[in-house]
C-alpha cells in the first residue's frame, strides 16, 4: 500500500478586528514622527555672574593689587628689619613700658598707627568716599539706578503711554513701587548684609587688639633681652587683619552666586518647560500605542508525515475487530470457493490474509453488500461483513 502523505497543522493568532483600525492608526501616526527630531533649547542655557559676584571679585583684585595691602606688608617687613638692632635697647625699652599706658601708646607697640588701633579697638567699621565700604556701596548704588533707567522704568513708561495715555496718579504709584522693589533688592538688601558683616568682624577684632597691646606691653617688660621679639606678636595678628577685607567682599559675592542661581533656576525651568512641549507629539503617540497595543498575532505551520497505508489499514482493522469480521476481498488472497450461502445465495470461500498464512473461511464483503448491506460497514475505505446480521 502506498504512504498516507503528509499533514499540515497551522497555528494562527491576529489582533482583534475592533482593535485593528486604532493599530492601523498609530502605525501612519508613527511613520510621521519618525523624523521630526525636535532642535536643542535655542535660548542662553547659562547664567551669567550677577552684578554683585562682579563687584566682589572686582574688589578683592583692587585689595589684593592695591596700596593698602602693600602698605601692611611693607610696615611688618620693616618690624623684622628693625628686630636686629633691638637688643641692645631691650632692657631699657622694657622698663620703660612697665606702667600704664594710653591707648595712643598702646597703638604704637603695634605695626598700626594710632586711628588705626583706635579704630579696632573700638569696633569702627569706615565708611564714605575713600573707603572700600564706600566705593562699594556706590558701585551698588550705580547699579540698582543703571537697572532702573535702563529697564524698569522705560518698560512702566511703555507700559503707561499704551494703557493710559499721558499717564496718571495710579502710574506713578507703579513706578515708585517698582523703584522701591529694586532699590531693597539690588541695593538695602546687599548693603545690610554688607554691613552686617563688616560690623560682626569689627567687634570681633577688638578683644584680638587689647590684646595685642598688652601681649606687646609685656613682651617688652617681662623678658628683658628678648625685648627684640617685640614685633612678633604684632605679626601673629597680621594675617587675620589681613584677611579681614577679604571675608567683606567673599560674603558679598555669596549674595551674588545665591542670585545668580536663582537665575540658572529660572532657565532650568524654561528648558525642561521647552523639551516637553517638544517631545510632546511622540509622548503621547507612545501612550496611545500603551493603550491599543495587544497580542499582534503570529503563524506557525508544521509539517509531518501522514500514516502509512499499512498503518491505516492496521488501524482500520483494530476498530473493525470490535464490531465485525474483515471481510474485504482486496484485502484476501488464495481464494477458493468451498460453498453457497442457503440463505443469501453468496459464495463461502476459504482464504488467507497476507500478513497471515492461517487459512480463514467466510464470505466476501462485496458480494454480500449486493443483497444484504445493512450487514456490512466500512471504517478507512475497509469493509466488513457483521455475521450476526446474515
Amino acid at each position: 500500500m502506498s504512504g498516507g502523505g503528509t499533514q499540515v497543522s497551522t497555528t494562527k493568532s491576529a489582533p482583534w478586528k475592533g482593535q485593528q483600525k486604532y493599530l492601523l492608526k498609530g502605525f501612519d501616526k508613527a511613520e510621521s514622527q519618525f523624523n521630526k527630531i525636535p532642535e536643542y533649547y535655542p535660548d542662553e542655557t547659562l547664567a551669567g555672574f550677577d552684578p554683585t559676584q562682579t563687584m566682589a571679585q572686582n574688589a578683592i583684585q583692587g585689595y589684593a593689587t592695591g596700596p593698602r595691602a602693600l602698605g601692611m606688608q611693607q610696615s611688618a617687613e620693616n618690624v623684622l628689619a628693625s628686630m636686629g638692632g633691638a637688643g641692645s635697647q631691650a632692657m631699657g625699652y622694657g622698663a620703660g613700658l612697665a606702667r600704664n599706658l594710653s591707648p595712643g601708646q598702646y597703638g604704637g607697640l603695634t605695626p598700626f598707627s594710632q586711628g588705626q588701633y583706635a579704630n579696632l579697638m573700638a569696633g569702627n567699621v569706615p565708611r564714605g568716599p575713600g573707603t572700600p565700604y564706600g566705593e562699594i556701596e556706590s558701585a551698588l548704588t550705580q547699579g540698582v539706578m543703571g537697572n532702573l533707567q535702563e529697564n524698569i522704568l522705560p518698560g512702566i513708561r511703555q507700559q503707561q503711554v499704551q494703557y493710559q495715555p499721558g499717564g496718571s496718579s495710579r502710574g506713578n504709584l507703579a513706578q515708585n513701587q517698582a523703584i522701591a522693589r529694586a532699590v531693597k533688592s539690588g541695593l538695602t538688601q546687599p548693603l545690610a548684609q554688607m554691613y552686617g558683616d563688616a560690623y560682626q568682624t569689627a567687634q570681633g577684632m577688638r578683644l584680638p587688639a587689647a590684646q595685642m597691646g598688652i601681649g606687646q606691653q609685656q613682651y617688652g617688660m617681662g623678658y628683658g633681652l628678648q625685648g627684640g621679639q617685640l614685633g612678633q606678636a604684632a605679626l601673629s595678628q597680621y594675617p587675620g587683619v589681613m584677611q579681614a577685607p577679604l571675608g567683606m567682599y567673599g560674603a558679598l559675592g555669596d549674595v551674588g552666586a545665591a542670585r545668580r542661581a536663582m537665575s540658572q533656576a529660572s532657565i532650568d525651568r524654561d528648558m525642561a518647560r521647552y523639551q516637553y512641549e517638544a517631545t510632546a507629539p511622540q509622548q503621547a503617540l507612545a501612550n496611545y500605542m500603551n493603550m491599543v497595543q495587544g497580542n499582534y498575532g503570529g503563524q506557525s505551520t508544521q509539517t509531518v508525515p501522514g500514516p502509512t497505508g499499512m498503518q491505516n489499514l492496521s488501524s482500520a482493522v483494530g476498530m473493525i475487530g470490535t464490531l465485525a469480521s474483515l471481510s474485504d476481498a482486496r484485502l484476501k488472497e488464495n481464494i477458493e470457493q468451498i460453498g453457497t450461502h442457503k440463505g443469501l445465495g453468496i459464495g463461502i470461500y476459504k482464504y488467507n490474509f497476507p500478513w497471515s498464512p492461517k487459512t480463514e473461511v467466510g464470505v466476501m464483503a462485496q458480494e454480500v453488500e449486493k443483497v444484504k448491506p445493512e450487514a456490512v460497514i466500512e471504517v478507512g475505505g475497509v469493509k466488513a461483513v457483521d455475521y450476526g446480521k446474515l
